[in-house]
Protein backbone atom coordinates (compact mmCIF):
# COMPACT_ATOMS: atom_id res chain seq x y z
CA UNK A 1 0.00 0.00 0.00
CA UNK A 2 1.71 2.98 -1.03
CA UNK A 3 1.64 6.70 0.69
CA UNK A 4 0.01 9.02 -1.15
CA UNK A 5 1.01 12.93 -0.37
CA UNK A 6 -2.47 14.82 0.76
CA UNK A 7 -3.79 16.92 2.83
CA UNK A 8 -5.82 14.92 5.87
CA UNK A 9 -8.50 16.81 8.19
CA UNK A 10 -8.91 15.19 11.45
CA UNK A 11 -12.05 15.96 13.45
CA UNK A 12 -11.91 14.55 17.36
CA UNK A 13 -8.40 14.75 17.65
CA UNK A 14 -8.61 15.40 21.34
CA UNK A 15 -10.75 12.30 22.14
CA UNK A 16 -9.58 9.22 22.93
CA UNK A 17 -9.29 7.64 19.10
CA UNK A 18 -8.27 11.03 17.77
CA UNK A 19 -5.42 11.54 20.04
CA UNK A 20 -3.97 7.89 19.17
CA UNK A 21 -4.74 8.20 14.95
CA UNK A 22 -3.24 11.54 15.47
CA UNK A 23 0.30 10.30 16.51
CA UNK A 24 0.33 7.45 13.44
CA UNK A 25 -0.68 10.41 11.15
CA UNK A 26 2.27 12.39 12.18
CA UNK A 27 4.48 9.77 11.28
CA UNK A 28 3.68 9.84 8.05
CA UNK A 29 5.54 11.17 4.85
CA UNK A 30 4.60 13.75 2.62
CA UNK A 31 0.65 14.06 4.59
CA UNK A 32 -0.15 17.52 5.68
CA UNK A 33 -2.05 17.01 8.81
CA UNK A 34 -5.29 19.92 9.48
CA UNK A 35 -7.22 19.21 12.93
CA UNK A 36 -10.57 20.26 13.92
CA UNK A 37 -11.05 21.03 17.29
CA UNK A 38 -13.51 23.55 19.90
CA UNK A 39 -9.88 24.62 21.55
CA UNK A 40 -6.74 24.65 20.44
CA UNK A 41 -5.60 24.55 23.81
CA UNK A 42 -6.65 20.96 24.52
CA UNK A 43 -3.85 20.00 22.09
CA UNK A 44 -0.25 18.70 23.52
CA UNK A 45 2.28 21.09 22.74
CA UNK A 46 4.33 18.87 20.83
CA UNK A 47 0.78 18.29 18.98
CA UNK A 48 0.17 21.55 18.00
CA UNK A 49 4.01 22.37 16.52
CA UNK A 50 3.30 20.12 13.79
CA UNK A 51 -0.04 20.19 12.81
CA UNK A 52 -2.50 22.90 11.41
CA UNK A 53 -5.13 23.76 13.56
CA UNK A 54 -8.40 25.05 12.66
CA UNK A 55 -10.56 25.98 15.59
CA UNK A 56 -14.37 25.39 15.16
CA UNK A 57 -17.07 22.79 15.53
CA UNK A 58 -19.66 21.38 12.74
CA UNK A 59 -22.06 23.84 13.46
CA UNK A 60 -19.87 26.57 12.79
CA UNK A 61 -20.56 26.30 9.21
CA UNK A 62 -17.79 29.27 8.24
CA UNK A 63 -15.19 27.55 10.31
CA UNK A 64 -16.41 24.72 9.11
CA UNK A 65 -16.20 25.09 5.57
CA UNK A 66 -12.67 27.23 6.05
CA UNK A 67 -11.26 23.97 7.48
CA UNK A 68 -11.93 21.61 4.63
CA UNK A 69 -10.30 23.67 1.95
CA UNK A 70 -7.91 22.06 0.04
CA UNK A 71 -8.58 18.68 2.20
CA UNK A 72 -8.35 15.60 0.05
CA UNK A 73 -9.42 12.88 3.21
CA UNK A 74 -11.71 13.89 6.12
CA UNK A 75 -11.82 11.99 9.37
CA UNK A 76 -15.31 12.16 11.77
CA UNK A 77 -14.50 11.22 14.71
CA UNK A 78 -17.72 12.96 16.07
CA UNK A 79 -20.63 12.00 18.40
CA UNK A 80 -22.42 13.57 21.13
CA UNK A 81 -23.61 10.81 23.48
CA UNK A 82 -22.97 12.82 26.78
CA UNK A 83 -24.26 16.13 24.98
CA UNK A 84 -27.96 16.06 26.69
CA UNK A 85 -31.26 14.79 25.57
CA UNK A 86 -31.21 16.04 22.51
CA UNK A 87 -27.92 14.09 21.22
CA UNK A 88 -29.67 12.04 18.04
CA UNK A 89 -30.44 15.51 16.81
CA UNK A 90 -27.09 16.91 17.46
CA UNK A 91 -25.34 13.93 16.06
CA UNK A 92 -28.05 13.87 12.81
CA UNK A 93 -27.48 17.67 12.06
CA UNK A 94 -23.79 17.53 12.54
CA UNK A 95 -23.25 14.48 10.37
CA UNK A 96 -25.50 16.68 7.51
CA UNK A 97 -23.57 19.99 8.00
CA UNK A 98 -19.78 17.79 7.69
CA UNK A 99 -21.10 15.80 4.44
CA UNK A 100 -22.28 18.96 2.68
CA UNK A 101 -19.44 20.94 3.87
CA UNK A 102 -17.04 18.03 2.59
CA UNK A 103 -18.88 17.69 -0.96
CA UNK A 104 -18.46 21.60 -0.98
CA UNK A 105 -15.21 21.79 -0.37
CA UNK A 106 -13.79 18.55 -3.13
CA UNK A 107 -12.96 16.36 -0.49
CA UNK A 108 -12.33 13.16 -2.20
CA UNK A 109 -12.33 10.43 0.78
CA UNK A 110 -14.48 10.65 4.57
CA UNK A 111 -13.37 7.80 6.80
CA UNK A 112 -15.98 7.66 9.84
CA UNK A 113 -15.38 5.62 12.94
CA UNK A 114 -19.21 4.16 14.35
CA UNK A 115 -20.26 1.26 16.17
CA UNK A 116 -21.22 -2.17 15.62
CA UNK A 117 -25.13 -3.43 15.62
CA UNK A 118 -28.23 -3.89 13.11
CA UNK A 119 -30.98 -1.11 13.48
CA UNK A 120 -33.70 -3.80 14.68
CA UNK A 121 -31.92 -4.56 17.90
CA UNK A 122 -29.55 -1.31 18.15
CA UNK A 123 -29.74 -0.15 21.33
CA UNK A 124 -30.84 4.26 21.04
CA UNK A 125 -27.05 5.30 21.38
CA UNK A 126 -25.86 2.55 18.81
CA UNK A 127 -28.69 3.57 16.53
CA UNK A 128 -27.48 7.22 16.53
CA UNK A 129 -24.35 6.20 15.36
CA UNK A 130 -25.85 4.19 12.83
CA UNK A 131 -27.82 7.03 11.49
CA UNK A 132 -24.80 8.99 11.40
CA UNK A 133 -22.99 6.70 9.23
CA UNK A 134 -25.62 6.39 6.93
CA UNK A 135 -25.89 10.50 6.77
CA UNK A 136 -22.77 10.75 5.85
CA UNK A 137 -22.09 8.05 3.31
CA UNK A 138 -25.59 8.99 1.42
CA UNK A 139 -24.07 11.13 -1.27
CA UNK A 140 -21.90 8.30 -2.68
CA UNK A 141 -21.81 9.63 -5.92
CA UNK A 142 -20.36 12.87 -4.86
CA UNK A 143 -18.24 11.45 -1.24
CA UNK A 144 -16.60 8.32 -1.22
CA UNK A 145 -17.19 7.10 2.50
CA UNK A 146 -15.84 4.51 4.41
CA UNK A 147 -17.53 3.69 7.28
CA UNK A 148 -15.85 1.33 9.81
CA UNK A 149 -17.94 -0.15 12.32
CA UNK A 150 -15.95 -1.36 15.86
CA UNK A 151 -17.37 -3.20 18.77
CA UNK A 152 -16.21 -3.15 22.53
CA UNK A 153 -12.29 -0.93 21.97
CA UNK A 154 -9.61 -2.47 24.91
CA UNK A 155 -7.08 -0.28 25.61
CA UNK A 156 -5.38 1.23 28.54
CA UNK A 157 -7.76 4.69 29.07
CA UNK A 158 -10.60 3.08 27.30
CA UNK A 159 -13.75 3.30 29.16
CA UNK A 160 -14.84 -0.56 28.28
CA UNK A 161 -11.48 -1.82 29.79
CA UNK A 162 -11.66 0.46 32.72
CA UNK A 163 -15.01 -1.21 33.32
CA UNK A 164 -13.24 -4.84 33.17
CA UNK A 165 -10.53 -3.87 35.29
CA UNK A 166 -12.51 -1.79 38.12
CA UNK A 167 -15.20 -4.86 38.46
CA UNK A 168 -12.59 -7.34 38.21
CA UNK A 169 -9.75 -5.42 40.73
CA UNK A 170 -12.15 -4.54 42.99
CA UNK A 171 -15.23 -7.39 43.46
CA UNK A 172 -13.97 -10.98 43.98
CA UNK A 173 -17.88 -12.18 43.59
CA UNK A 174 -19.92 -10.41 40.76
CA UNK A 175 -23.39 -10.28 40.72
CA UNK A 176 -24.13 -10.44 37.26
CA UNK A 177 -27.46 -9.36 34.89
CA UNK A 178 -28.05 -11.38 31.92
CA UNK A 179 -26.82 -8.85 29.63
CA UNK A 180 -23.51 -9.68 30.34
CA UNK A 181 -24.02 -13.50 28.05
CA UNK A 182 -24.41 -11.40 24.96
CA UNK A 183 -22.08 -11.50 22.51
CA UNK A 184 -19.88 -8.72 20.62
CA UNK A 185 -16.23 -8.92 18.93
CA UNK A 186 -13.75 -6.99 21.27
CA UNK A 187 -11.06 -5.30 19.77
CA UNK A 188 -7.68 -3.39 20.51
CA UNK A 189 -7.09 0.02 20.23
CA UNK A 190 -4.32 -0.31 18.21
CA UNK A 191 -5.72 -2.09 15.42
CA UNK A 192 -8.67 0.26 15.36
CA UNK A 193 -6.36 3.08 14.73
CA UNK A 194 -4.18 0.89 12.00
CA UNK A 195 -7.35 0.44 10.17
CA UNK A 196 -8.14 4.47 10.31
CA UNK A 197 -4.90 5.41 9.32
CA UNK A 198 -4.38 2.58 6.57
CA UNK A 199 -7.80 3.63 5.22
CA UNK A 200 -6.04 6.73 3.67
CA UNK A 201 -4.28 4.95 1.09
CA UNK A 202 -6.73 1.77 0.99
CA UNK A 203 -7.24 1.64 -2.82
CA UNK A 204 -10.96 1.22 -2.70
CA UNK A 205 -13.22 2.73 -5.53
CA UNK A 206 -16.71 2.71 -4.08
CA UNK A 207 -18.06 3.91 -0.18
CA UNK A 208 -18.13 0.68 1.86
CA UNK A 209 -18.91 -0.09 5.45
CA UNK A 210 -16.00 -1.79 7.16
CA UNK A 211 -17.50 -4.19 10.51
CA UNK A 212 -14.19 -4.92 12.62
CA UNK A 213 -13.24 -7.14 15.31
CA UNK A 214 -11.55 -10.14 17.07
CA UNK A 215 -13.30 -13.01 18.20
CA UNK A 216 -16.78 -13.00 19.69
CA UNK A 217 -16.71 -13.26 23.12
CA UNK A 218 -19.52 -12.31 26.13
CA UNK A 219 -18.95 -10.07 28.22
CA UNK A 220 -18.75 -12.70 31.04
CA UNK A 221 -16.07 -14.25 29.08
CA UNK A 222 -14.03 -10.86 28.99
CA UNK A 223 -14.40 -10.40 32.70
CA UNK A 224 -13.23 -14.14 33.35
CA UNK A 225 -10.16 -13.48 30.87
CA UNK A 226 -9.15 -10.32 32.14
CA UNK A 227 -9.91 -11.55 35.87
CA UNK A 228 -7.04 -14.40 35.12
CA UNK A 229 -4.42 -12.33 33.09
CA UNK A 230 -4.62 -9.91 35.92
CA UNK A 231 -4.07 -13.20 38.72
CA UNK A 232 -7.03 -12.68 40.07
CA UNK A 233 -9.79 -15.64 40.45
CA UNK A 234 -13.25 -14.64 40.28
CA UNK A 235 -17.04 -16.03 40.06
CA UNK A 236 -19.69 -14.58 38.29
CA UNK A 237 -23.28 -15.17 39.56
CA UNK A 238 -26.13 -14.70 37.24
CA UNK A 239 -28.94 -12.53 38.40
CA UNK A 240 -31.67 -12.57 35.92
CA UNK A 241 -33.56 -9.67 37.87
CA UNK A 242 -31.25 -6.99 37.95
CA UNK A 243 -32.34 -4.00 35.83
CA UNK A 244 -30.98 -2.62 33.24
CA UNK A 245 -31.59 1.04 35.66
CA UNK A 246 -29.81 -1.19 38.75
CA UNK A 247 -27.00 -2.24 36.55
CA UNK A 248 -26.71 1.27 35.86
CA UNK A 249 -26.20 2.16 39.54
CA UNK A 250 -23.82 -0.70 39.79
CA UNK A 251 -21.22 0.37 37.23
CA UNK A 252 -21.31 3.56 37.98
CA UNK A 253 -20.33 2.48 41.72
CA UNK A 254 -17.71 0.34 41.14
CA UNK A 255 -16.05 1.95 37.63
CA UNK A 256 -15.02 5.27 36.86
CA UNK A 257 -17.76 6.23 33.94
CA UNK A 258 -20.85 8.28 35.65
CA UNK A 259 -24.79 6.92 35.30
CA UNK A 260 -25.80 8.43 32.03
CA UNK A 261 -22.75 6.95 30.08
CA UNK A 262 -23.19 3.48 32.49
CA UNK A 263 -26.91 3.52 31.15
CA UNK A 264 -25.86 3.83 27.32
CA UNK A 265 -23.18 1.04 27.36
CA UNK A 266 -25.43 -1.30 28.91
CA UNK A 267 -28.63 -0.56 26.84
CA UNK A 268 -25.88 -2.04 24.10
CA UNK A 269 -25.29 -4.55 25.55
CA UNK A 270 -28.57 -5.78 25.89
CA UNK A 271 -28.15 -6.76 22.05
CA UNK A 272 -25.16 -8.46 20.08
CA UNK A 273 -22.70 -6.63 18.10
CA UNK A 274 -21.44 -8.64 15.67
CA UNK A 275 -19.41 -8.46 12.60
CA UNK A 276 -22.19 -8.89 9.77
CA UNK A 277 -19.78 -8.07 6.30
CA UNK A 278 -15.91 -9.54 5.62
CA UNK A 279 -14.60 -6.29 3.88
CA UNK A 280 -11.96 -5.80 6.60
CA UNK A 281 -10.15 -8.89 5.45
CA UNK A 282 -11.62 -7.90 1.81
CA UNK A 283 -10.10 -4.39 1.87
CA UNK A 284 -7.28 -4.78 4.82
CA UNK A 285 -5.63 -8.05 4.41
CA UNK A 286 -2.44 -6.42 5.95
CA UNK A 287 -4.34 -5.89 9.14
CA UNK A 288 -5.07 -9.17 11.38
CA UNK A 289 -6.25 -7.72 14.75
CA UNK A 290 -5.00 -9.17 18.01
CA UNK A 291 -7.03 -11.44 20.12
CA UNK A 292 -8.63 -9.83 23.24
CA UNK A 293 -6.16 -11.81 25.42
CA UNK A 294 -3.54 -9.39 23.83
CA UNK A 295 -5.31 -6.24 23.97
CA UNK A 296 -5.68 -6.70 27.96
CA UNK A 297 -2.07 -7.58 28.08
CA UNK A 298 -1.59 -4.48 26.07
CA UNK A 299 -3.28 -2.40 28.15
CA UNK A 300 -2.00 -3.65 31.68
CA UNK A 301 1.50 -2.90 30.68
CA UNK A 302 0.94 0.63 29.67
CA UNK A 303 -0.70 1.33 32.91
CA UNK A 304 1.92 -0.08 34.61
CA UNK A 305 4.35 1.49 33.01
CA UNK A 306 2.38 4.82 33.73
CA UNK A 307 1.84 5.47 29.40
CA UNK A 308 -1.61 6.15 28.83
CA UNK A 309 -1.79 8.50 25.74
CA UNK A 310 -5.44 8.95 25.79
CA UNK A 311 -8.49 8.02 28.23
CA UNK A 312 -12.03 7.86 27.56
CA UNK A 313 -13.29 10.96 29.28
CA UNK A 314 -10.69 12.92 27.02
CA UNK A 315 -13.57 14.70 25.41
CA UNK A 316 -16.93 14.22 23.97
CA UNK A 317 -19.47 16.26 22.44
CA UNK A 318 -20.50 18.45 25.25
CA UNK A 319 -19.84 20.86 28.47
CA UNK A 320 -18.40 17.77 30.99
CA UNK A 321 -15.36 16.92 28.79
CA UNK A 322 -14.82 20.49 26.96
CA UNK A 323 -12.39 23.30 28.36
CA UNK A 324 -13.54 26.23 26.30
CA UNK A 325 -14.02 29.06 27.99
CA UNK A 326 -13.84 27.20 32.04
CA UNK A 327 -10.50 28.77 32.59
CA UNK A 328 -12.65 31.85 33.66
CA UNK A 329 -13.07 32.62 37.44
CA UNK A 330 -14.85 36.03 37.56
CA UNK A 331 -18.12 34.85 37.60
CA UNK A 332 -17.91 33.32 41.19
CA UNK A 333 -19.68 34.97 43.58
CA UNK A 334 -18.04 33.11 46.56
CA UNK A 335 -14.29 31.90 47.21
CA UNK A 336 -12.78 30.72 49.98
CA UNK A 337 -8.99 31.95 49.48
CA UNK A 338 -5.68 30.82 51.76
CA UNK A 339 -2.39 31.51 51.59
CA UNK A 340 0.89 29.30 52.37
CA UNK A 341 4.43 30.55 52.80
CA UNK A 342 6.95 28.89 50.97
CA UNK A 343 9.38 29.37 53.35
CA UNK A 344 12.38 28.07 51.49
CA UNK A 345 10.68 25.48 49.41
CA UNK A 346 11.28 26.15 45.95
CA UNK A 347 8.20 26.74 43.54
CA UNK A 348 9.67 23.76 41.22
CA UNK A 349 9.21 21.48 43.80
CA UNK A 350 5.77 22.73 45.11
CA UNK A 351 4.44 22.63 41.46
CA UNK A 352 5.46 18.94 41.23
CA UNK A 353 4.01 18.71 44.45
CA UNK A 354 0.46 20.06 43.77
CA UNK A 355 0.15 18.39 40.44
CA UNK A 356 1.02 14.50 42.16
CA UNK A 357 -3.21 14.81 43.71
CA UNK A 358 -5.32 12.71 42.79
CA UNK A 359 -5.79 9.03 41.99
CA UNK A 360 -3.51 6.70 43.79
CA UNK A 361 -2.33 9.34 45.86
CA UNK A 362 -5.67 10.69 47.20
CA UNK A 363 -5.90 14.30 48.29
CA UNK A 364 -3.22 14.36 51.31
CA UNK A 365 -5.41 15.45 53.74
CA UNK A 366 -8.98 14.44 55.10
CA UNK A 367 -8.82 12.25 52.86
CA UNK A 368 -11.71 10.02 54.13
CA UNK A 369 -13.70 13.11 53.62
CA UNK A 370 -12.85 13.60 49.91
CA UNK A 371 -13.94 10.10 49.93
CA UNK A 372 -17.28 10.56 51.32
CA UNK A 373 -18.05 13.61 48.72
CA UNK A 374 -16.89 10.47 46.48
CA UNK A 375 -19.51 8.40 47.18
CA UNK A 376 -21.86 10.95 47.46
CA UNK A 377 -21.41 12.02 43.68
CA UNK A 378 -21.52 8.46 42.13
CA UNK A 379 -24.92 8.17 44.20
CA UNK A 380 -25.97 11.29 42.57
CA UNK A 381 -24.85 9.77 38.99
CA UNK A 382 -21.73 11.92 38.35
CA UNK A 383 -17.92 10.88 38.34
CA UNK A 384 -17.05 10.09 42.08
CA UNK A 385 -13.37 9.95 42.99
CA UNK A 386 -12.44 6.56 41.07
CA UNK A 387 -12.46 8.18 37.31
CA UNK A 388 -8.53 8.46 38.30
CA UNK A 389 -6.03 10.12 36.27
CA UNK A 390 -4.80 9.49 33.13
CA UNK A 391 -0.63 9.46 34.65
CA UNK A 392 0.80 9.53 38.16
CA UNK A 393 3.46 11.78 37.54
CA UNK A 394 2.03 14.49 35.25
CA UNK A 395 -0.92 16.37 33.79
CA UNK A 396 -1.70 17.69 30.57
CA UNK A 397 -4.86 20.77 29.85
CA UNK A 398 -7.99 18.65 29.64
CA UNK A 399 -6.91 15.63 31.90
CA UNK A 400 -9.69 14.39 34.42
CA UNK A 401 -8.75 14.47 37.68
CA UNK A 402 -10.85 12.80 39.92
CA UNK A 403 -14.38 14.51 39.97
CA UNK A 404 -12.31 17.49 38.31
CA UNK A 405 -10.92 18.76 34.87
CA UNK A 406 -7.87 20.64 34.68
CA UNK A 407 -8.92 23.99 32.80
CA UNK A 408 -5.68 25.62 33.01
CA UNK A 409 -2.04 24.70 33.60
CA UNK A 410 0.73 26.77 33.15
CA UNK A 411 4.42 25.34 34.92
CA UNK A 412 5.27 26.46 38.35
CA UNK A 413 2.56 28.99 38.35
CA UNK A 414 -0.88 28.09 38.19
CA UNK A 415 -3.06 24.91 38.22
CA UNK A 416 -7.20 25.92 37.94
CA UNK A 417 -9.39 22.54 38.23
CA UNK A 418 -12.83 22.65 37.26
CA UNK A 419 -15.27 20.71 39.29
CA UNK A 420 -17.49 17.91 37.73
CA UNK A 421 -18.84 16.45 40.65
CA UNK A 422 -22.46 16.83 41.35
CA UNK A 423 -23.19 20.51 42.59
CA UNK A 424 -25.63 23.07 42.31
CA UNK A 425 -23.68 25.70 40.74
CA UNK A 426 -20.09 25.75 39.34
CA UNK A 427 -16.41 25.95 41.35
CA UNK A 428 -13.32 25.81 40.60
CA UNK A 429 -10.06 24.61 43.08
CA UNK A 430 -7.15 27.15 41.95
CA UNK A 431 -3.32 26.89 42.78
CA UNK A 432 -1.64 29.96 42.19
CA UNK A 433 2.53 29.96 42.85
CA UNK A 434 3.08 33.60 43.81
CA UNK A 435 6.88 34.87 44.84
CA UNK A 436 7.14 33.62 48.31
CA UNK A 437 3.26 31.76 48.81
CA UNK A 438 1.04 28.89 47.76
CA UNK A 439 -2.35 30.91 46.82
CA UNK A 440 -5.17 27.74 47.22
CA UNK A 441 -8.80 29.13 46.24
CA UNK A 442 -12.33 27.68 45.90
CA UNK A 443 -14.50 29.28 43.51
CA UNK A 444 -18.17 28.83 43.35
CA UNK A 445 -21.01 30.72 41.06
CA UNK A 446 -23.91 29.37 43.21
CA UNK A 447 -26.92 28.56 41.45
CA UNK A 448 -29.99 30.02 42.95
CA UNK A 449 -30.79 30.11 46.68
CA UNK A 450 -29.78 26.07 46.62
CA UNK A 451 -26.78 27.16 45.42
CA UNK A 452 -26.12 29.56 48.12
CA UNK A 453 -27.05 27.35 50.89
CA UNK A 454 -25.09 24.17 49.62
CA UNK A 455 -21.93 26.43 49.99
CA UNK A 456 -22.77 27.45 53.41
CA UNK A 457 -23.39 23.99 54.66
CA UNK A 458 -19.75 22.86 53.48
CA UNK A 459 -18.00 26.36 54.53
CA UNK A 460 -17.12 24.52 57.79
CA UNK A 461 -15.75 21.56 56.32
CA UNK A 462 -13.65 23.88 53.81
CA UNK A 463 -11.78 24.87 57.13
CA UNK A 464 -10.92 20.83 57.14
CA UNK A 465 -10.33 19.82 53.88
CA UNK A 466 -8.56 22.86 52.39
CA UNK A 467 -6.60 24.23 55.05
CA UNK A 468 -5.17 20.68 55.17
CA UNK A 469 -4.63 20.14 51.76
CA UNK A 470 -2.45 23.63 51.05
CA UNK A 471 -0.17 22.71 54.51
CA UNK A 472 0.30 18.79 53.07
CA UNK A 473 0.89 20.09 49.59
CA UNK A 474 3.94 21.95 50.66
CA UNK A 475 4.75 19.14 53.25
CA UNK A 476 4.86 16.85 50.63
CA UNK A 477 7.40 19.26 48.45
CA UNK A 478 9.51 19.66 51.36
CA UNK A 479 9.84 15.75 51.80
CA UNK A 480 10.76 15.72 47.50
CA UNK A 481 13.56 18.06 48.79
CA UNK A 482 15.06 16.25 51.41
CA UNK A 483 15.02 13.20 49.12
CA UNK A 484 16.07 14.68 46.05
CA UNK A 485 13.55 13.15 44.14
CA UNK A 486 12.14 16.85 42.63
CA UNK A 487 12.16 17.23 39.15
CA UNK A 488 10.69 18.92 36.22
CA UNK A 489 7.88 16.40 34.56
CA UNK A 490 6.52 17.56 31.00
CA UNK A 491 3.53 19.70 31.27
CA UNK A 492 1.14 19.74 28.47
CA UNK A 493 2.67 17.35 26.70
Amino acid sequence: MTQRAQTVLLTGATGYIGSRLNEHLLSRTGTTLRVFVRNRRKLRDSIREQVEVAEGDTFDLKALSQALQGVDTAYYLIHSMRAGKDYEDRDRRSAENFRDACIQAGVKRLVYLGGLGVKATASRHLLSRIETGEILSARPKQLQTIWFRAGVIIGSGSASFEIIRNLVQKLPLVITPKWVGTLTQPIAVDDVVSYLSQALDAEIQDSVMVDIGSRAMSFREMLLKAARLMGLKRVLIPVPLLSPRLSSYWLTLFTPVPYQMAAALIEGLKSETIVQNNQAQTCFPQISPVSYEQAVQTALIELENDAVLSRWCDSSGGQVCDIKDQADTTAAVLRDRREFPLDSLSRETVFQSLTSLGGESGWFAYNILWQLRGVIDKLLGGYGLNRGRRENKALRLGDALDFWKVVDIKPQKRLLLLAQMKVPGKAWLEFDLQEDTLVQTAHFHPRGLLGRLYWYAVLPLHLFVFGGLGRKILKQAAALERQGLASHPPIGD
